[in-house]
């Protein structure tokens, strides 16, 4: 029975390994993350007396390249959360922290919790690349509403109220018509330096060239409000080029977010539940492979509430004694990612009002309560995750059989 610890960092990584009663097998030693030593650790392992674990914590991506290594030499390798490493208990007043320190801790967790712990199992390359995908996708998303307030903070320096002037949808390559409209006309000036006649010909040639209705009311509209605006920025090559930059830089991330959605939807369309999460209800093209990233494979769950617990949508019990805590906050340990999402969900919900949805009517029912909003959020998001896993889980199974 050998308990190996391995305490993970960016290129190298501290092993040791245990026994019960702590007999120490191997003192703390370091190995480096290249080829040779991962299969020199490998060889190393296989060679212990006895059934071995190992056991190393779910750290970024530093962990990928030992935890994929020992699973293939046919080593059992566990990863867990580092909370659980973190809160479990040294028996010492003493607060220390090295590395060789953390790897013995993950060993004596290991030891302790011998039978709990769970063998990796690697995630498909589909799936694997479809949640970075989506990691990817969410920092796109975060800097592309960071690029989008940057401009229109500077429209209104320069073109007050121009980001409101259209209200056409983005395209499929995600442009915007108001965007294009500043690209082009980039201070008021370049609006009302010229005649009404001239600028309607401008106007209606860059809608052509640009694939865009024309329509002769609003092209008057547009001049006849940029004659009364008043811009605080003048009409220079430096006001030039900070708008164009930051159009430019908002324009190639909307592209950029585009092109990985579309990539997330081809490879979710590959994986055998697709049909089944999207005909649940407030799941799109969008939404269903963003889910479907974050929980992975279904089957790594045992049970419908360790999914909520992965969510972090859980509500935590508080009791003690007589008392009993009524209303419990959710956990948020999860994936912030997969909470965002079903959070979107619930608000579709809301918006659309489906009468014969199980979650639409949960959450209603929640609502009509008197609930706050975040309680009968969660519950929503709680209900979304069991009907899931039920769905998910049932037609997988028929597929196996």
């Amino acid at each position: 029975m050998n308990a190996v610890g391995i305490d993970i960092s960016k290129g190298k990584s501290m092993i040791a390994v245990l026994r019960p009663f702590g007999e120490v097998v191997t003192s703390p030693y370091e190995i480096k993350h290249t080829n040779g030593e991962l299969n020199e650790l490998a060889k190393n392992l296989k060679t212990l007396d006895g059934e071995t674990r190992v056991v190393l914590e779910h750290t970024g991506r530093y962990y990928e390249p030992v935890i994929n290594k020992l699973y293939h030499a046919g080593i059992f390798v566990s990863a867990v959360n580092p909370l659980l490493i973190k809160e479990y208990g040294n028996n010492s007043i003493r607060k220390v922290k090295t590395d060789s320190a953390d790897a013995l801790k993950i060993a004596k967790y290991t030891l302790d919790n011998w039978a709990d712990l769970r063998e990796h199992s690697p995630m498909e390359d589909a799936r694997n690349q479809l949640k970075t995908l989506n990691r990817q996708y969410q920092l796109y998303l975060k800097n592309k509403t960071a690029f989008k307030n940057n401009l229109i903070a500077l429209v209104d320096q320069v073109y007050p109220g121009a980001n409101s002037l259209f209200k056409s949808p983005a395209r499929k390559d995600g442009s915007q018509k108001w965007v294009d409209f500043i690209a082009h006309f980039w201070h008021v000036d370049c609006v009302r330096c010229m005649s009404e006649r001239a600028f309607i010909t401008r106007y209606l040639k860059w809608c052509k060239r640009n694939n865009y209705n024309f329509n002769t009311d609003k092209t008057l509209l547009i001049y006849n409000q940029s004659k009364e605006l008043v811009p605080t920025m003048l009409k220079n090559e430096s006001t030039k080029l900070l708008i164009t930059s930051a159009v430019n830089q908002l324009n190639a991330t909307s592209k950029t977010i585009e092109a990985i959605r579309a990539e997330m939807l081809r490879l979710a369309e590959a994986l055998p539940e697709y049909p089944v999460v999207m005909d649940m209800f407030g799941v799109g093209n969008s939404l269903g492979p963003q889910i479907m990233a974050e929980i992975g494979d279904i089957r790594r769950f045992v049970r419908k509430q360790s999914l909520s617990a992965f969510a972090g949508v859980d509500p935590m019990p508080s009791q003690s004694g007589t008392y009993e805590r009524q209303s419990n906050p959710s956990s948020k340990r999860g994936s912030p990612f997969l909470r965002k999402s079903l959070f979107i969900v619930m608000q579709v919900l809301l918006q659309t009002a489906p009468e014969h949805d199980d979650v639409y009517q949960f959450l209603n029912k929640k609502r009509s309560e008197g609930k706050p909003y975040y309680v009968y959020m969660n519950a929503g998001c709680n209900k979304f995750l069991r009907v899931y896993y039920g769905r998910v889980k049932e037609y997988l199974d028929d597929l196996d059989a």
